[in-house]
């Protein structure tokens, strides 16, 4: 009995493997290559798959997801004879998991040495400058070629993108100072522009305001003219309405006189012709009222002539301003009208 239970054990531990060769579960987005004595028989999709077992074989397992391979710097050589080291990043996926399997040993070593030999043909056309700004343009162009040649191994390229560009030491201290050395330019460039421009604006606040003083001082004169103007057509209007007559006018002078005399750089007098008449006037109207007062006796008031039309009177400090005659160029006695007064009333 026991021989026959060792084979018993054996059948159900053979059909035991052979059902679990024979049940392929295959997950989400992944497919299975089946080979059938060495041959490719079908792709097992998602989901549950029967097999036969012991003739039919499950080769590999593809992910059908997106992915994403970085490949290590790789230096590359500019068409100015710069070395640079380039990090790039690959987003792919396999489309055809039949040509991914057969149609190239490893496709991702593969992809890698192709996105090298094409990025080096890239940056050998172009200098430093222009690998630096133009990432795009050498995205686009390793796209394109990736696209191409990896469409008949059933994978597609999506995406390339470069991680870093990175020049020598050398270059990068050049650059730099290069850099350092425009932002000066540029930020002295801009304040000689505001100072410029300040000075302009300064100028012409300046200008405007000279002008705008200038027509205010205009307005102020003629304000100024014309008040005047006002002011002695008025004084004028009132002394005809009034009929002032002499003896106001003669009152009038004698308070000019005084003002005549003040200040220390005054050297001389200068006396209209009228002033004569102005005292006789004034020394009438004195008479007249000192007549009244002592019963009508008036006393002649002693008034000397008129002087002539144009007098001068040096100012001397001693004796007091002496009246000149400029026809003769004597001097005169000085004329005191408040010593008349006193000559005509002793009272």
């Amino acid at each position: 009995m026991e021989p026959v239970l060792i084979v018993l054990v054996v059948l159900v531990v053979v059909a035991f493997i052979a059902l679990i060769k024979t049940i392929q579960v295959i997950p989400q987005a992944s497919a299975a290559i089946v080979e059938r004595f060495g041959r490719y028989t079908r792709t097992l999709n998602a989901g549950l798959n029967i097999v036969v077992p012991f003739i039919d074989r499950v080769r590999n397992r593809i992910d059908l997801r997106e992915q994403v391979v970085p490949f290590p710097p790789q230096p590359v050589i500019t068409q100015d004879n710069l070395v640079v080291n380039i990090d790039t990043v690959i987003y792919y996926q396999v489309t055809d998991p039949r040509a991914a399997t057969y149609e190239v040993a490893s496709y991702i070593q593969a992809i890698e040495q192709l996105t090298v030999t094409t990025l080096r043909n890239i940056i050998g056309s172009m200098d430093l400058e222009s690998t630096l700004t133009s990432r795009e343009v050498i995205n686009a162009g390793l796209r394109g070629v990736l696209d191409e040649a990896t469409g008949k191994w059933g994978i597609r390229v999506n995406r390339v993108e470069l991680k870093a560009i990175e020049p020598p030491t050398s270059i990068q201290d050049s650059m730099e100072k290069q850099m350092r050395a425009d932002r000066d330019k540029r930020a002295a460039i801009l304040t000689a522009e505001g100072q410029r421009q300040a000075q302009i604006l300064k100028a012409e606040g300046e200008k405007q305001a000279d002008v705008l003083r200038a027509e205010g001082e205009a307005q102020a004169a003629v304000l100024r003219a014309d008040g005047e103007a006002a002011a002695i057509r008025t004084v004028f209007e009132a002394i005809h309405d009034g009929d002032a007559d002499q003896k106001l006018l003669a009152y009038q002078y004698l308070q000019t006189l005084p003002e005549l005399a003040k200040g220390d750089s005054n050297k001389l007098w200068i006396i209209p012709s009228e002033v004569g008449d102005a005292l006789k006037g004034l020394g009438g109207a004195f008479g007249g009222l000192t007549g009244n007062a002592n019963g009508g006796a008036v006393a002649a008031p002693s008034i000397p002539p008129a002087a002539p039309a144009a007098t001068q009177v040096p100012l001397d400090p001693a004796a007091g301003p002496r009246p000149v005659d400029t026809e003769k160029g004597a001097a005169r006695p000085r004329v005191d009208p408040a010593r008349e007064y006193r000559k005509i009333d002793p009272e």
